[in-house]
């Protein structure tokens, strides 16, 4: 066997950070959305290849040869298929990724690239297509200095009396009634929502306290007090629902649905006495006074995050003003579960109870896309006074918010930490904490007047059920 001289692969001296030669065209879809076109070069393409070899060479195997001792040309040629893939792949990412420092873009997504349809070529340049959702370009609106009202109140003892009611009637013991409910009480039945006949969706053994209002995740049936005030035990009432707008079902938006509520029981809530067992059970509190200091406490909370809430409210509109441009619709399809779960952590960490969730949920849940769109709007708005002014997000943050939610949920720090990144909401928390930030700093340079507050009296019983049944976010 004649014998062959190994080349070092250093001794190629190739440049791999050399920027690549392309051409790239970008069509500019719309605000948000980008369709780029991508050119490499031929040389580029040797060079990788050239690259590719040399890594391989020290340790490829090929008959007849020790690991290393293999021809050049021989390692080409067996490896072929393997090279083209490496090279492709090597190829694709490093064009991607210079395309996107070029152009400036700022991508929210993960780019659409059909991988199939790209072709590395024995020979020209290779061609290849991607689409991506970019963060929008647009004038940032004057932010300081804004006139905004915001709302003040001082939590009065009627209005812990009111709350501790709440809480107690959590613990209140149910008792079969054979009359007709009243409002306050609670029913038990089955609910079918039915389109032409058919049933699209069925919830069985629902309890429901009957109030002005039954909400739903698309839906909502208003005189629900009224509808079933003569139903006893056994009954049947109809009623009529509209769907929402921007229900999951799209053929169904806007559809009137027949309801069907089977009433199975009725129930009277009769509230528990202020026991030092259920002082104990509510919180180890010590005496009735530890409670309702507790239960300040928390008012105080819901009291700030109305606060914040209303003066967001004030800032975003302020902010969104001219934001004219529009989002496409697959963003905001994607992004409405992330907002609803967002609201929600920002809820649990104001103290707020599960009921009161479910009732702002399902409020967002009837106006996903319009809601998904202000706050994606704000959200951008945000993002870049917060690089601008150098907002940024820190250990001790996250430590904050981890912390609050566990004090309202009752679990450990650990606990909620390692729940929030098993569902991958570690990025909303993120997002939560720079947008909390930098509205803080908005307000800093605003001017305030104070204006009276009520707390908003429940008048829907939400149920977390979907009368088109699917959920805005499911299909994600």
């Amino acid at each position: 066997m004649a014998a062959t001289t190994e080349i070092p692969a250093e001794s190629t001296d190739l440049e791999e950070n050399k920027p690549l030669k392309l051409d790239v065209d970008v069509e500019k879809v719309s605000t948000c959305e980008r369709k780029v076109k991508v050119t490499v070069a031929r040389d580029d393409i040797e060079r990788a290849f050239e690259q590719a070899i040399g890594d391989l060479m020290p340790t490829a195997l090929l008959p007849g040869f020790r690991p290393g001792r293999a021809p050049r040309r021989l390692v080409s040629s067996r490896f072929k298929s393997e090279l083209k893939d490496q090279v492709r792949s090597k190829l694709l990412t490093d064009a991607m990724s210079q395309v996107t420092e070029d152009q400036k873009l700022a991508p929210i997504s993960e780019p659409d690239l059909d991988l199939e349809a790209v072709i590395l070529p024995d020979e020209g340049p290779m061609t290849f297509e991607f689409a991506i959702e970019v963060r929008p370009e647009f004038d940032l609106p004057k932010w300081k200095g804004l006139s905004i009202e915001r709302p003040s109140r001082e939590i009065t003892d009627a209005d812990v009396d009111e709350a501790l009611a709440g809480i107690l009637r959590d613990r209140s013991r149910l008792v079969p009634f054979s009359g007709s409910p009243a409002t306050g009480d609670l029913i038990v039945g089955n609910l079918r929502f039915l389109r032409d006949g058919k049933v699209l969706s069925h919830a069985e053994e629902v309890e429901m306290v009957v109030r002005p209002k039954l909400s739903f995740a698309d839906a909502e049936l208003p005189g629900f007090d009224a509808l079933v005030k003569k139903s006893k035990a056994g009954d049947t009432v109809t009623a009529t629902v509209t769907v929402s707008s921007e229900a999951a079902v799209e053929d169904l938006r806007g559809k009137d649905l027949s309801l069907e509520l089977e009433v199975l029981e009725v129930k009277k809530l009769e509230p528990p006495e202020l026991t030092t067992a259920l002082l104990a059970e509510l919180g180890d509190f010590e005496s009735a006074d530890d409670l309702r200091n507790a239960v300040r406490r928390q008012l105080e909370n819901q009291l700030e995050w109305h606060r914040r809430r209303q003066v967001r409210q004030q800032v975003s509109s302020a902010l969104t003003a001219s934001a004219d441009w529009e989002l496409p619709p697959r963003l905001l399809r994607r992004q409405a579960q992330r907002e609803l779960e967002r609201a929600i952590l920002e809820l649990r960490r104001s103290g707020f109870d599960d009921d009161s969730i479910r009732r702002y949920v399902n409020e967002l849940r009837q106006s996903a896309m319009a809601s998904t769109a202000r706050a994606l709007k704000e959200h951008f708005i945000l993002e870049r006074i917060a690089e601008e002014t150098a907002v940024a997000d820190t250990a001790a943050d996250y430590e904050e918010e981890i912390r609050a939610i566990a004090a309202q949920s009752g679990e450990s720090p650990r606990r909620v930490r390692a729940s929030l990144e098993r569902r991958g909401l570690m990025d909303v928390l993120r997002n939560q904490i720079i947008e909390r930030k930098t509205i803080d700093m908005v307000e800093s340079e605003a001017k305030f007047t104070d204006t009276p507050f009520e707390f908003p009296k429940p008048d829907a019983e939400a149920i977390d059920h979907a009368a088109c049944g699917a959920v805005v976010g499911e299909e994600e």
